[in-house]
């Protein structure tokens, strides 16, 4: 214990501003790092190999393996150069975001509240509207990360986003209800387009299986960027948003309502409450919205 506790107070000496400044930008890269992964596929596969050169570096050490420990050395310097490969859709969006810092959802410069009003008025008055009828859909809205990819696989529209044109789209047996639409900005960019399915298995693990591939893509399609997905089941008329990787089911029309103000106009228009106000509410009425 007290060789420990002068090995401690020796490397305390020897810290400096620049050491400070040094283990600060080494944590900094790898909490971006971290918080760039959560909640996706990659960390999964990160988890997986921290934990095998965990393993690795204590059976070489812990035991006297001359072979293995040769084979892990020679192998380390692979396993580093097949990172950027493993993660390559990960270090792609983080450096689309580095680009687009500063910026906001594509096209929301361009939008006034009375749009953004709208086109979320439009896409819930028609995922209620479809959730009566149980006609199935998938709806994608795009934030920061851009869908071009998926654009690409289906039908250009360019179109303004109104319930009646949703409702048609999603028409059982019509050319374009398959796939998906795409949103961005004011506009119903495409239809019937190709959404990735999700491998993470959180649908195959629910306990109710009217879950089928609208609700897989649109996972997948959240888990492979920021984009929000609604979709309306085919089954059950219900609905449900996804996000992260993770999936709202469930919901009315005034729920989905509120989550997309939340996501794509955080705070709403309110005024915000200050701090005399919440302290001293008597002498601070507040006016009827």
């Amino acid at each position: 214990m007290t060789e420990f506790l002068n090995n401690l107070f020796f490397i305390f000496q020897r810290i400096n501003w620049l050491s400070v400044i040094d283990i600060l930008l080494v944590t900094l890269i790898f909490f971006g790092l971290l918080y760039t992964l959560r909640d996706t596929q990659a960390m999964a596969l990160l988890r997986g190999m921290i934990l095998l050169v965990v393993f690795i570096v204590l059976l070489t050490s812990l035991v006297d393996l001359p072979a293995f420990s040769w084979l892990a050395q020679n192998s380390l310097p692979a396993l580093l150069l097949a990172i950027p490969v493993i993660f390559a859709p990960e270090i792609r969006r983080t450096l689309e975001r580095i680009g687009r810092a500063g910026t906001l959802w594509p096209g929301s410069a361009k939008l006034e509240d009375v749009d953004l009003e709208q086109i979320i008025h439009a896409v819930v008055s028609a995922a209620a509207r479809l959730s009566a009828r149980q006609h199935g859909a998938l709806i994608v809205m795009q934030r920061l990360d851009t869908l071009d990819d998926y654009v690409q696989t289906g039908v250009q529209m360019n179109a303004r986003v109104t319930p009646e044109l949703l409702l048609q789209i999603f028409y059982p047996n019509t050319p374009l209800h398959d796939g998906a639409v795409i949103i961005i900005g004011p506009q119903l960019v495409a239809a019937a387009c190709v959404m990735p399915l999700s491998a993470s298995g959180i649908l195959n693990r629910s306990p109710e299986r009217q879950m089928g591939l609208r609700h897989r893509a649109a996972l997948g399609i959240s888990e492979s960027s920021d984009a929000i997905a609604i979709v309306v089941s085919e089954e059950t008329g219900g609905i449900s948003v996804a996000h992260a990787g993770r999936m709202l089911r469930r919901l009315d029309a005034e729920r989905l309502e509120n989550i997309l103000t939340a996501f794509f106009r955080p705070g709403g228009t309110r005024r915000k409450t200050s701090f005399f106000e919440k302290v001293f509410p008597s002498r601070f009425p507040r006016k009827e919205e």
